[in-house]
């Protein structure tokens, strides 16, 4: 196995030359079972486990797709430093980073043209995406079930201005050939969605084998059960990787405001046009973005998030000011107990 063919590039083969592994060899991670791991080498499969320092580590985890270093072929000991990285906000009340994928280069979006589809979770998704650094694209699965589906196309490219939106059917197996269009050999893609927006189906379509399980969706909203329990890269045969990804029930952001405008793009455009710079695009005079004619629930869904990451960066703010004073207490500590050191 060839590392170039599962993603290997310049930028690891860099930090080989920066540190000094001492015949430690590296592969990829391709699928994560709690503290189990299936990582790839030039060797072949490797089943391998993780070292000490990350046992007693609260914020590092090796996830699918990280690039590691294997002592012995199964003791994970090292994660290299990480291109791109799709993560969320862990569920729960916890202000902490929770890492989905890593090393992705294009995030394919799946949402089912059924009563799963819903803008304003696609806004989300894009969020997530561009914080990640991939590239991303939507899939509108599902789409033979659909007899507006010119409408629905137009009103999703309004939703994710310069995304590609491709209309796809794992069921019929059809509009599946333009994803090689999108992303080249070595590059890896990931599957993200609901529950029940089909990314399985899709998978074994691709793969032309039934790979993943699948399950019927509920008739009342169309929801899925956690059919896939876990992130697993597979090799295609176009020559590139794609992850299937468990359904999220929770999507709650992490990320900068910086991406909120990205997400946004028209309503930045719209905001460079306000009478004041400082325009909250709610009751300010002279507000463009306010005048024009935009879709009141998309320009609810700007504030919203807006206000979401506005709240995480406070939060983070005050759990790093808590963190510092324990550090040092810590540090105070040491000495009253310990002068001479």
């Amino acid at each position: 196995m060839k590392l170039e063919a599962i993603g290997w590039d310049r930028v690891f083969a860099s930090q080989l030359q920066e540190n000094q592994f001492n015949g430690d060899v590296p592969g990829r991670v391709a699928r994560c079972e709690r503290e189990h791991f299936l990582v790839w080498t030039e060797a072949g499969e490797a089943d391998a486990t993780v070292g000490g320092a990350f046992r007693h580590s609260e914020t590092v985890w090796p996830c699918t797709g990280d690039w590691v270093m294997l002592r012995g072929r199964s003791v994970i000991v090292e994660i290299l430093r990480r291109r791109t990285l799709l993560a969320r906000k862990e569920p729960g009340r916890r202000i902490r980073e929770q890492a989905l994928a890593a090393n992705i280069d294009v995030a394919f979006v799946v949402s089912g043209l059924d009563l799963d589809y819903n803008p304003r979770r696609l806004e989300r998704y894009l969020t997530l995406i561009y914080e990640s650094g991939a590239r991303p694209v939507i899939l509108l699965n599902k789409a033979d079930l659909r007899s507006d589906l010119p409408d629905v196309l137009a009103r999703t490219g309004q939703t994710a201005p310069g995304v590609p939106v491709l209309a796809v059917s794992a069921l019929q197996n059809f509009g599946l050939n333009e994803l090689a269009a999108h992303i080249r050999p070595g590059e890896t893609a990931a599957l993200i969605g609901s529950s029940g927006a089909g990314k399985s189906s899709i998978l074994n379509r691709l793969l032309g084998d039934d790979r993943q399980q699948i399950h019927e969706v509920r008739n009342s909203d169309s929801r899925g059960r956690h059919t896939t329990t876990r992130r697993e890269l597979f090799v295609m045969p176009g020559g590139w990787l794609l992850m299937d990804l468990p359904g999220l029930r929770e999507l709650q952001l992490w990320a900068d405001p910086e991406q909120i405008d990205q997400t946004f793009a028209d309503i930045t455009d719209l905001a460079a046009e306000c009478r004041f710079r400082d325009c909250t695009h709610q009751r300010d005079p002279g507000c463009a973005v306010r005048d024009a004619d935009l879709d009141p629930q998309r320009l609810a869904s700007f504030h919203k998030l807006q206000r979401e990451v506005a709240y995480l960066d406070r939060q983070l703010d005050r759990n790093l000011a808590r963190e510092t004073k324990q550090r040092w207490k810590s540090i105070h500590k040491a000495m009253r107990h310990n002068p001479k050191q």
